[in-house]
């Protein structure tokens, strides 16, 4: 009772907390009169095909990142409305806190459709950290993660892409990498080894249970991942690139789950969880590298590699982390964003030095616009996209363990 009590209460303070900021601080966007938009605002972004967009993406948190990934962690429909929560409170946290940020002008917010795309990437990183420690902490102590990281991850977006000058379209970093290792931090800190053996003996049955699930999760990442992937990019042009590179890469990496299960495992094909394991991370390494010139064969042969990863690191890699580490990964978030984002970072840091007028047109402009400008060399721009790696890492780490 007293414990139901704590989460009726928190939740009633947190939302009244919210409409009286929102009262206070939020107003319209003025994206539909341009000549009325201040500069600073950068209303272009608010353009009409945002909000098909904005559909897709929300889509995708709420399925293929809210209820999928609580459905893998075993522990029943009762933590997908846990995620269902988070996800409700973490968007409205995440305009408040990007606001102050991004849109934040003569003492109001300004919001419109790419703020609530922004706010559901952020979203995003939540429930990827969430999924690190789900069915070991409460849902108020859900609540409290969310309300430390969406300011956290935030300031780290900022950073990188606001003052670096960051290419991540797709967001390897700033909500796979930062997101998955957020929450492993945070998992290490709560380690307590009598209960979680107990918790992981309770929950070894239910994995065949839950397989259904994964099928309806697959199928939502593949028809709406590429849109997650593209949404942020400002142009059509440059949105082409991310959505057929993800593709590209997507299918390489289903196709590594079969090349690789039948030799790490008895079974002679893949579970859905497999499946949606290696479609996850075929999709994370785009996130940086998907509006590059990766090219369809270089799509491909990095989702084949990263599918490949991600198998080997469940097999033996996961283990490791349990014994020697400490970590306790509930959803395997280390394997299917951690691990695939950094390789990401990685890949769109390779091409980043490749870069050149003659390979990437008029769409350098899209992608680098300081290297366009002449404001940045291209060796530059690459050591900029690899200082990010280590800076997210660090982020990640000190915001989980003061979280945790």
């Amino acid at each position: 009772a007293a414990s139901r009590l704590q989460l009726s209460g928190l939740c009633f303070l947190l939302q009244i907390l919210t409409i009286l900021l929102f009262a206070v601080f939020v107003r319209y966007s003025p994206e539909g009169s341009p000549d009325r938009c201040p500069p600073q605002l950068n209303c272009s972004q608010d353009s009409a095909f945002q909000r098909p967009r904005l559909q897709d993406v929300h889509v995708q948190v709420l399925l293929s990142l809210g209820l999928l990934l609580a459905f893998l962690s075993r522990c029943g429909p009762g933590s997908a409305a846990i995620s269902i929560l988070i996800t409700a409170f973490t968007i409205q946290w995440a305009l408040l806190i990007q606001g102050l940020f991004y849109s934040f002008l003569n003492g109001k917010i300004f919001v419109g459709a790419q703020s609530m795309v922004s706010a559901d990437f952020c979203t995003a990183a939540v429930l990827i950290s969430t999924g690190a420690v789900l069915g070991r902490v409460n849902p108020v102590q859900l609540l409290l993660l969310a309300l430390l990281e969406v300011t956290l991850c935030t300031l780290n977006e900022y950073i990188l892409l606001s003052l670096m000058g960051v290419s991540d379209s797709g967001r390897s970093l700033t909500v796979h990498t930062f997101g998955a290792y957020f929450g492993l931090m945070v998992s290490r800190v709560l380690y307590q080894p009598h209960k979680d053996k107990r918790k992981r003996e309770k929950q070894q049955d239910k994995g065949h249970q839950m397989d259904v699930s994964a099928v309806v999760g697959t199928i939502y990442l593949w028809i709406f991942w590429p849109s997650f992937t593209s949404t942020t990019t400002v142009h059509h042009d440059a949105e082409n690139w991310a959505v057929l590179n993800t593709y590209f890469s997507l299918l390489a990496s289903t196709m590594s789950t079969f090349i690789l299960s039948p030799v790490l495992y008895e079974e002679s094909t893949p579970r859905m969880v497999q499946i949606q394991d290696a479609t996850l991370a075929g999709m994370a390494v785009m996130g940086m590298a998907g509006e590059m010139l990766v090219t369809p064969f270089g799509a491909l042969i990095s989702g084949l590699l990263v599918g490949l990863i991600s198998s080997l690191g469940f097999r033996f890699l996961t283990p490791v982390l349990r014994s020697r580490l400490k970590i306790q990964d509930t959803c395997g978030v280390h394997n299917t964003h951690g691990l695939p984002g950094v390789l990401g970072a990685l890949l769109g840091t390779l091409l980043t030095l490749l870069a050149t007028a003659d390979t990437y047109g008029y769409r350098l402009e899209l992608v680098f616009p300081l290297v366009a400008q002449g404001s940045r060399t291209v060796t530059d721009q690459a050591l900029v996209q690899l200082a990010a790696l280590p800076l997210t890492l660090l982020f990640a780490a000190l915001g989980g363990c003061i979280t945790g």
